[in-house]
Formats: structure tokens, sequence, C-alpha cells
């Protein structure tokens, strides 16, 4: 039975949903094209009808996969966000959870066309969260996004961290903890008071 252009689309965007929790899950290399495209339900002969390359691949799941994470943004402002992110939920639901803290270690590694594709996600977080803030001058706007990226790049770093502790760790939830609050009170008005692009030393959790 000949598969129409509708299903060949379906079934596309499957392969790289499917494709896009296992990345999460087991890293880039840690799975390969026949095993991706039996978990979608495809044969292995399959992929090459539908892909150029698994990289091709990975910069399509990587895109879908920030999507979801751009998902936790809508109609929040940055805090809260934070919070969704720097959730113990978010945390454990590591095959549905951020890709860029799943798997930004391993795009380092791969070709161009996968990093691109981190960055233009990153890029489309950070604008997201510095539009929503509600700035009006080009100097705000430059400080927000800023503290945007400042504050992303250390909620990143403490989800990778408290995933490489053990899952009943007392140390994983403290990372959590930690990091929510410093980055919560990093994104307040009032503690914008330190050179653009950089991060305050001498901050405590509140």
């Amino acid at each position: 039975m000949k598969v129409t252009k509708g299903q060949a689309r379906a079934n596309r965007a499957h392969v790289v949903a499917t494709a896009s929790q296992i990345f999460r899950e087991h890293g880039f290399d840690g799975v390969g094209v026949a095993d991706l495209m039996a978990a979608a339900g495809f044969t292995h002969g399959g992929f090459y009808r539908q892909f150029g390359s698994k990289a091709d691949l990975m910069a399509e799941s990587t895109v879908c996969g920030i999507a979801q994470t751009a998902a936790l943004i809508e109609g929040v402002d940055a805090s809260e966000f934070v919070r969704r992110y720097l959730s113990r939920e978010h945390r454990d639901g590591r095959a549905t959870g951020c890709t860029m803290a799943a798997l930004s270690g391993d795009a380092a590694r791969q070709p161009e066309r996968v990093r691109a594709a981190f960055e233009q996600g990153i890029e489309s977080l950070v604008k997201t969260l510095s539009q929503q803030s509600g700035v009006s001058s080009a100097a705000d706007a430059a400080q927000t996004r800023a503290r945007i990226l400042d504050a992303l790049a250390h909620a990143l770093g403490a989800l990778v961290m408290s995933r490489a502790c053990p899952d009943d760790s007392p140390l994983a939830d403290e990372i959590l903890a930690v990091s929510r609050a410093a980055t919560l009170e990093s994104l307040r008005p009032d503690s914008s008071d330190h050179p653009q692009g950089t991060s305050q030393p001498s901050r405590r959790p509140a």
C-alpha cells in the first residue's frame, strides 16, 4: 500500500519525536539508527527514505526537544520558568526534560548543523523570556538579556549537576534548591547593579 504524503510527514514527525526522547535518555552516540527506527515502529531501511544521515535526525530531534522546553515559557515570566525548570519533577524526567541539559555535552562533539540547532534553540528561549519581561528601552533590553542568559546558564548547569548524583541523594535536591533560590534572586530588578554579562560572586540563596 502506497504511503500518502500526509502519512509520510506524520511518520517522519513520529520518528523525530521518538528519537528526541531516546537521545535525551541515552545520548546521541548511545543509540543506533536501527534501534531508533524500531522504537518508532519502522524498519531500519525506511530511515534513509526520510533522512540523509543520523546527524540530520539529531538536528531535527534537537529542534523538537527544545520546542518542548519552550512550552515551559508560555505565559510565564523568567522567574516562573526557573521554578519549573529547577524542580525535582523536571530533573527526574530525563527523556522528556530539557534537551540542552541532556545533550549539550554531546552536541559539542557533533557536526555543525547539530550545534547550530542548539544555538538557534537557546537564542529563541532567551529572546522569548526577554520579551516577556516587558522592558522598553534598548539599555533595559540589553541588561535583561544578559540577566536571563546568565540565569539560564546557571539553571542548566544545576540540572546537570543534580542529575549526576544518585536519585535519592540529598545533594541532588540541595543543588536544585540552592541554585533555584540564587537564580531567582539574580532575576530581581534590584539585583542587576553588576556589569552586564557577569554574575554576582557574592550572591546567596534567598
